[in-house]
């Protein structure tokens, strides 16, 4: 039976091998075809991607529009905006085990960026966010995921004891009035955060 059997695939592949040779100009249609279509869907995705870099340089945020964000949606738009100021890798990772990270990035200077966000519906007006935050962050950050700068940013406001103990650290802060200078504005992040590590790739400078 078996023997039946690849007898009968043998003579179907033999007759449908003998009528594409009869049949070469409908082989040569479809090649051209398919080249065409390949050829259609690359230029697609390269347009696309063209005027996604159009509109990431573009990307703006007004602080109010940021506090309507859903937390998980704050965490894209910290994302879309280390994207804009040249971080191609920039990648949202917040969520069950995150290790403290919502962003990764590398800038153009060759620094990894671990940043973690705290995003408040009320803004100002919601509760500010504590030490426990930072104590947490300040023990994964470079620990499990190597970073070189490590931001806290919020839309709203910082208890006090997080400043002392974030410069101890070298943690960096992004309060409500950074993060609406940076969001608004073309300038990245690195511009407005003092005592930033040395840059990876010194020749980025120039």
């Amino acid at each position: 039976m078996f023997a039946l059997g690849s007898v009968a695939g043998v003579l179907l592949l033999f007759a449908v091998l003998r009528w594409l040779l009869s049949h070469w100009w409908l082989l040569a249609v479809m090649a051209v075809l398919a080249a065409g279509v390949a050829a259609w869907w690359l230029r697609r995705k390269q347009q696309r991607a063209q005027w996604e870099r159009i509109r990431a340089r573009g990307l703006r945020y007004q602080i109010s529009q940021l506090d309507a964000l859903h937390h998980r949606q704050f965490e894209y738009a910290i994302r879309d905006l280390m994207q804009r100021d040249g971080c191609a890798d920039a990648v949202q990772v917040g969520g069950a085990g995150d290790g403290g990270a919502d962003v990764k990035a590398t800038d153009p200077f060759g620094r990894c960026w671990v940043i973690q966000c705290k995003h408040r519906r009320a803004g100002l007006g919601g509760s500010p966010v504590g030490t426990p935050d930072l104590y947490v962050l300040n023990g994964t950050a470079r620990q499990l995921h190597g970073a070189d700068v490590v931001v806290l940013v919020t839309n709203g406001r910082f208890s006090a004891p997080c400043a002392p103990l974030a410069k101890s650290q070298r943690l960096h802060l992004v309060d409500r009035r950074i993060l609406g200078e940076w969001a608004a504005s073309s300038r990245p992040l690195w511009e407005l955060l003092p005592r930033l590590p040395a840059p990876r790739k010194p020749e980025s400078l120039s």
